[in-house]
């Protein structure tokens, strides 16, 4: 049986502001004992530094909660961010939720 996995969908532009709502969002969610969490960029279309910023901190957050943060739907720009800031290396990204099954069970 596969854990339960909460996913988030982000609208816009992914920037200071809503990394903030995200990573309330997020200690909710840890508070409530997620601790596998599934962002959906797909509606994302922009995101900045500050955005970045507070994914990564979300990401040490889940971590120290011993989850796990996983990541789908990037769209050009924001997979131009992650290869500029190595970010591929630290998130887990996945193309599709068949993809997030398979890590799960590993």
């Amino acid at each position: 049986m596969l854990p339960q996995v909460k996913v988030l969908k982000p609208e816009g532009i992914f920037d200071g502001l809503k990394a903030n709502d995200f990573r309330q969002q997020i200690n909710q969610l840890i508070s409530e004992g997620v601790i596998y969490i599934l962002i959906d960029f797909k509606k994302v279309t922009f995101m900045d530094s500050s955005g970045l910023g507070g994914l990564v901190q979300g990401l040490k957050t889940i971590r120290s909660a011993n989850g796990r943060l996983f990541i789908m739907s990037l769209n050009e720009q924001i997979n131009m961010l992650f290869d500029l800031t190595n970010m591929g290396q630290v998130f887990e990204i996945v193309e599709d939720k068949s993809e997030l099954e398979t890590k799960l069970r590993n």
